[in-house]
């Protein structure tokens, strides 16, 4: 090897023209160290270079094993219910581990339903009489042989008011500070609330020892939610089993929230100072979703494993923007309408009936370019409280002209609107794909985990065929 060595005369700056003298000399050693680094470095390079090589093949086949499911309809339709089910039946551990989370929810969901009960009675009473209607003259006829009940219903308001104060300390400590607009009130959560009322080790890891769970600040609402109520349970029941309330329930002049009676009926239950949520009180419980939440678990089919992940999305009107980023490589989408809804209008928009409203969003799936290579799945659900009111006498034709002179029996009415979901799905979806149709109950464990598992290997077995897994 040559080294070049630049000399310049003293005195005289160095100019381009004078001669570059090189000296040689013995390399030969040098050129074995090189030689060796050369082949270190190559040796180190081709082993990166078959690491990343195989980290890619694990990414490529992790993403292809990766079970990509999308749970959509509108706001209450059971969408968050269902979600419950797949983690019940694929990774109940970590449905055990979240239940003393779900405690003071139940305790919102009773506050909240108490509230309602005594707002509307105040509001039933104080203007039955000067009700001329068919309904409110059918009402207070049957309310007549009570007799006065101001004195009564004075003194169990007297008694719950500690109750129904909590509410909305209760609600403020579950949402984290998450406001809604247009004045509503309730629990709203965004994804993984259950880790902003949890308190973490200092290793953030684990829940803090002794804490139940449960965040200081949640703990401390939620302790004195459970004193209160075990303190006034009686009140609460006879409120509850108040001849009134029963017809103005009956006679539909009190509505309230789907998970309400089950929770009132269980008001013994709950008042215990040991209660822990069970897997029914899981189910019944209301807590609206805010955004898109992430929930992943492993499903294995034919000796192979595959991540299962689903997204619960917010369903009413102003959320379903944030739907629309998760639709390019969804694996499949479960589409829930609750047609026990027939005789209910949206929140955000008391003209638009909520069967209507799914009708027209289903409508809007089954034409999104988005998802034309998606599974599709469409779940008419709440067929429980579909017979319920049926049952009762609800006519389906009041809140439905189309319905016409049709019987108004559960056969009736569910098929009635099968076809309707199903005669969108001709018209308007672009790829001509499969409908998969299921009437369910998200509270009906057994059946509903019977369709999960039809459902889940459903999908799955489409995936592998579209992927080439198999």
């Amino acid at each position: 090897m040559y080294l070049l060595r630049m000399t310049k005369r003293p005195g005289h700056a160095h100019s381009t023209s004078e001669p570059i003298l090189m000296q040689t000399f013995d390399a030969s050693g040098i050129d074995k160290e090189y030689q060796f680094y050369d082949e270190e470095a190559a040796r180190v390079s081709q082993k990166i270079d078959e690491e990343l090589k195989r980290d890619w093949v694990r990414r490529k086949d992790a993403q292809r094993r990766q079970v990509k499911v999308m749970l959509l309809g509108q706001a209450e339709s059971g969408k968050s219910t269902l979600q419950k089910q797949f983690q019940l039946y694929y990774a109940h551990h970590a449905l055990d581990h979240e239940r003393p989370l779900w405690r003071p929810v139940v305790y919102f969901n009773i506050l909240k339903a108490v509230r309602m009960i005594l707002d509307e009675l105040d509001h039933e009473l104080n203007n039955l009489s000067s009700d001329d209607s068919v309904e409110g003259q059918a009402v207070a006829h049957s309310l007549a042989p009570l007799g006065d009940l101001s004195e009564e219903f004075s003194r169990l308001r007297t008694k719950l008011v500690p109750l129904v104060a909590m509410e909305d300390s209760l609600a403020s400590e579950l949402s984290g500070g998450v406001a809604v607009t247009g004045g509503r009130t309730g629990v709203y959560v965004r994804a993984g609330w259950q880790a902003l009322v949890t308190p973490l080790s200092p290793n953030r890891s684990r829940a803090l020892p002794g804490t139940g769970g449960l965040s200081p600040a949640v703990a401390q609402v939620t302790s004195l939610a459970s004193r209160t109520l075990i303190a006034v349970q009686n009140e609460v029941d006879e409120l509850w089993k108040h001849p009134a309330v029963r017809i103005l329930l009956n006679n539909r002049r009190i509505r309230l929230d789907e998970s309400a009676p089950f929770f009132l009926d269980s008001i013994k239950r709950v008042a215990q100072p040991d209660y822990l949520p069970s897997t029914a009180d899981l189910l019944n419980v209301r807590l609206q979703t805010l955004g898109v939440a992430e929930h992943s678990f492993d499903i294995e089919l034919c000796g192979s494993r595959y991540n299962w992940l689903m997204y619960d999305v917010g369903g009413a009107r102003g959320q379903r923007h944030a739907w629309v980023p998760y639709f390019d490589d969804a694996t499949a989408i479960i589409f829930l309408a609750p047609i026990s809804a027939f005789d209910q209008y949206l929140e955000e928009d008391p003209r638009t009936n909520r069967v209507d409203d799914s009708l027209q969003l289903f409508t809007a799936i089954c034409s999104n370019k988005l998802l034309k290579n998606s599974h599709l799945v469409l779940m008419l659900n709440k067929t429980d409280l579909l017979r319920k009111k049926l049952e009762a006498g609800v006519k389906v034709r009041k809140y439905i002209t189309s319905y016409g002179d049709r019987p108004n029996t559960y056969a009736d009415v569910s098929e009635y609107f099968r076809a309707h979901f199903i005669q969108v799905h001709r018209r308007h979806d672009i790829s001509r794909r499969a409908l998969y149709v299921h009437f369910t109950s998200m509270l009906d464990i057994r059946a509903t985990q019977d369709i999960i598992v039809n459902v889940g290997e459903a999908i799955i077995r489409s995936h592998i065929a579209k992927t080439g897994l198999a």
